[in-house]
């Protein structure tokens, strides 16, 4: 019995690193596409950083170390917890005390100085030192004021201390000064009683010199009581002493031009990139073929350039510069649409859009130009009654079109086409406007219109107005075979192109899929397609010279989720197979 050993690939995550690595991307296109702004945003900063502390004043900070010496409690053994909580709390004592005007105001009337700068003093941690930092804009008056506040501080010190045992050892002093004053009065009345004496004087000269030796007893219990006091004001007096002197520094601690231009750069360009993300974020236009998926839930067939120029003459870019990138984009176009109506032939179509300047018109007019170079009859009807444009583009006369041959029943339709400069491609331009052009684009007689102009073409391509202002395109979307919707990138906005897609969708139009016009070469990476194209019918030379001027323009859109003309035609026919 054999035993069909199943190997299961990890599909799931690959999918997720493959969308981690298109996210990725796509935030790198974004930096990409705000850097100047970033850039910008970095250098404001940082030059208004160097500015402000170029012309700032130069603080200069001197640091005086006073070492205090805890005398410990005299007579008592304390724990090595209460003498540490004891230091902790004497050093937070002095640190206040070299802060408060008993002490500044001394400083200041030596110095004579009307005002002092602000005293900083630090706790060294787990150590007997204080550190006093003055800042001035003079550093040897700093280091002066540093220096007069420990010497201060250490004069008030000691006298405080002092003070304690002072009134105690004067009470010992007049009394032992007292005791010797006796000492010495009795010695002299001793020093009287000399030679023969009578009784009663060697009496009063044994009792004199009993009362001497007292007298010398409470000097000496005296003398020895002062240097027992001393002995403890010596050992319970807390000192302080200059560590380490305070020196007129060389370099100022403010401004510091370096840091202060680093740290704003940062800043800068974080605000910077903030803002760009924010107006991403707020910017609700489509921009990409993943904001049309998003909101139409439609492929994007096309993704077409900005047309350089103002002239009418100039949108025809098909027919005058057939080898440009964009020429080639529309070709892309054409075989997309080629794509989506293999199940069902395409013999109609129209071309519209969710508001006015889109492109709906130039569209129209280059994708019926690429067709006919593909050698199908093609011809163009200017269905926009409104504000026609496409005898312009092509240098034809508008005096006899549509609205004419709509008015006109007898004559043919084919008297109304004009022939172009572009082989197998003719058109019918509007003709006259009339004051009820959605009644004539909706009434019978445009449905034999039709009916006739597909006698003579392979391909019937309609421009007609936008959705979103009048309700031609939806009455003319029922009679055709397809509809391309055309959006400008960076401009139209997602809800705008919804209602509009919603509105072909309610006339049960057959929405082939979405035009991304006007997009941006040098700022997205979905267009890459024109720098391959471009590099393909360039020489060696220009090639390299490309790469040298924008490289990183070239690795994104290499290495970016970006589409080229294989790209788009693949992504339509997966979208039609779903």
């Amino acid at each position: 019995m054999h035993r069909t050993q199943v190997q299961v690939f990890p599909i799931a995550s690959t999918c997720r690193s493959r969308r981690l690595g298109i996210e990725l991307r796509r935030y790198a296109l974004l930096v990409w596409r705000w850097l100047w702004l970033i850039v910008l945003g970095t250098a404001l900063a940082a030059g208004a950083a160097y500015v402000v502390s170029w012309r700032t004043t130069p603080v200069y900070s001197a640091t005086v170390t006073l070492l205090i010496n805890h005398a410990p409690s005299f007579g008592f053994a304390n724990s090595d917890y209460t003498s540490l909580l004891t230091s902790e709390r004497l050093a937070r004592t002095y640190s206040e005390l070299l802060r408060t005007p008993k002490v500044l105001g001394p400083v200041a009337d030596k110095l004579g100085l009307s005002k002092l700068p602000v005293v900083q003093v630090q706790l060294v941690r787990d150590t007997q030192l204080l550190r006093v930092s003055v800042e001035d804009t003079d550093p040897a008056l700093a280091a002066a004021i540093a220096n007069t506040v420990a010497q201060v501080f250490k004069d008030m010190n000691e006298a405080q201390q002092l003070s304690r045992y002072t009134a105690l050892k004067d009470s010992l002093t007049d009394q032992i000064q007292q005791v010797e004053k006796v000492i010495a009065a009795t010695q002299v009345e001793i020093d009287s009683l000399r030679g023969p004496l009578s009784p009663s004087e060697e009496a009063r000269r044994a009792q004199l010199q009993t009362t001497l030796a007292q007298y010398r007893s409470n000097n000496t219990s005296l003398m020895n009581n002062l240097t027992q006091v001393r002995l403890a004001e010596m050992q319970a007096t807390n000192s302080v002493s200059v560590a380490q002197e305070a020196e007129a520094p060389i370099a100022p601690v403010r401004p510091r031009t370096l840091t202060n231009t680093a740290l704003a750069a940062v800043v800068g360009a974080l605000l910077a990139l903030g803002m760009a993300f924010l107006i991403e974020y707020l910017d609700d236009t489509i921009k990409t073929p993943d904001d049309v998926e998003q909101v139409a839930q439609a492929p994007t067939l096309g993704l077409i350039a900005r047309i350089e120029g103002g002239e009418p003459a100039q949108k025809l870019i098909t027919a005058h510069a057939p080898r440009s990138p964009i020429s080639e984009a529309y070709r892309v176009l054409r075989t997309n649409i080629q794509f989506g109506s293999v199940d069902k032939p395409l013999s109609s179509l129209l071309v519209t859009s969710s508001n006015p300047t889109e492109g709906k018109s130039t569209t129209a007019a280059n994708l019926a130009v690429v067709m006919a170079q593909s050698g199908k009859r093609v011809v163009l009807v200017d269905s926009d009654l409104r504000r026609p444009v496409q005898h312009k583009y092509f240098g034809l006369s508008d005096q006899r079109g549509l609205t004419t041959a709509l008015l006109d029943g007898q004559a043919p339709v084919e008297e109304y086409l004009q022939a172009t400069e572009i082989d197998n491609l003719r058109v019918m331009s509007s003709g006259p406007l009339a004051p009820n052009p959605a009644e004539l684009l909706g009434s019978q007689r445009m449905a034999q219109v039709l009916d006739e102009l597909k006698q003579h073409a392979d391909v019937l391509i309609l421009d007609s107005p936008p959705v979103m202002v009048v309700t031609d395109p939806v009455l003319l979307a029922r009679q055709v075979d397809g509809t391309l919707l055309v959006a400008d990138a960076g401009n139209t906005r997602r809800a705008v192109l919804a209602r509009a897609l919603d509105a072909l969708r309610a006339a049960n139009a057959r929405l082939l899929g979405v035009v991304l016009n006007r997009i941006s070469t040098s700022r997205s990476g979905y267009y890459s397609y024109a720098y391959h194209y471009t590099d393909y019918y360039a020489g060696d030379g220009q090639r390299k010279k490309r790469s040298r001027r924008n490289p990183v323009a070239r690795w994104f859109g290499r290495n970016g989720h970006s589409l080229d003309a294989s790209d788009v035609a693949v992504t339509s026919s997966k979208t039609k197979e779903l």
